[in-house]
């Protein structure tokens, strides 16, 4: 399973749009979004869904500053500054420790991709183009979704809302 962010709808909607722009067509089969963990067990669904309950239930949404963009080498992403996501992410993941595997151990620098897997020369064209007129966004993370990774695709499995969404 995967859990992502999600942005207010009005910027979600934004950040979609670039993705069907400039994220190559064939690839671009999951929606946009920030990647909190890239892989738990589905076995552990419920415990899982619980856990955000939890967690998301009793706060705010966190407040998510898209600040620029960033060169993922062979794509671009904006880049999101919410040290209260990021607090939400470590207290999941203290709660999920034993089910982690690497990548999800390591830091987490929240962003949300607008294009991979391209050459380096189209995304450097495609930064470019895009810091032009480029300016910071404000903005909160209103739920965390919940997916099964299906080999390309994703199973939407659930959204969990922060508190007073």
């Amino acid at each position: 399973m995967i859990v992502t962010g999600l942005l207010e709808p009005a910027v979600q909607a934004r950040f979609a749009a670039l993705r069907r722009a400039h994220y190559p067509a064939d690839r671009n089969q999951v929606p946009a979004h920030i990647s909190l963990f890239h892989q738990l067990p589905g076995s552990q669904l419920d415990a899982v869904k619980r856990r955000l309950k939890a967690v998301c239930g009793a706060l705010p949404p966190p407040r998510a500053d898209i600040t620029g963009l960033k060169s993922l080498g062979q794509g671009v992403a904006a880049r999101i500054v919410s040290p209260e996501l990021v607090a939400v992410r470590d207290e999941l993941a203290e709660g999920w420790a034993g089910l982690l595997i690497a990548q999800d151990r390591h830091g987490f620098a929240p962003h949300l991709t607008i294009q991979n897997k391209v050459t380096a020369a189209e995304a450097r064209a495609t930064l470019a183009r895009l810091e032009t007129g480029f300016t910071p966004i404000a903005t909160r993370i209103v739920a965390l979704a919940l997916w099964r990774y299906l080999d390309g695709p994703w199973q939407p499995l659930g959204e969990i809302a922060f508190r007073g969404r």
